[in-house]
């Protein structure tokens, strides 16, 4: 598997269209990292994009960067979050909060399997259309 590593943590390639991205323990994500973000999906993925987001690590986000990730949706059609404990799970319901006008297709997860065939699954049925 080809695993691209960047200062903030890593993004791996699942398959050509689905990234898992684990962010490093103790981050703040800010509009900076969103950037970097973007640019290695636009650069190394194949469009529609899902993202299993795997929270191994504890993180944050400024306010700019919740929104900016917002932004994204134009790359990103399905997001699995995998959670390991309440408070990751709570981090990301507010990121949730901050983008519900944004409609992701968007699912918490506590299995990592789970959240890969969820996206698999969805990914077929989009490239179906």
């Amino acid at each position: 598997m080809k695993v691209f590593i960047l200062p903030f943590g890593k993004i791996s390639v699942i398959e050509p269209n689905i990234a898992e991205v684990i962010i490093n323990e103790g981050v703040l994500i800010d509009e900076s990292i969103v950037n970097i973000y973007r640019k290695v999906l636009q650069s190394h993925f194949e469009k529609p994009i899902s993202l299993l987001i795997n929270k191994e690590n504890a993180y944050s986000y400024t306010f700019d960067a919740q929104v900016a990730m917002g932004e994204l949706s134009d790359l990103i059609a399905f997001r699995a979050v995998v959670v390991y404990s309440l408070s990751a799970e709570m981090a990301t319901q507010i990121v949730m909060d901050v983008n519900k006008h944004n409609n992701w297709e968007i699912k918490i997860f506590r299995e990592r399997q789970a959240a890969i065939d969820w996206l698999k699954i969805n990914q077929n049925n989009k490239s179906a259309m």
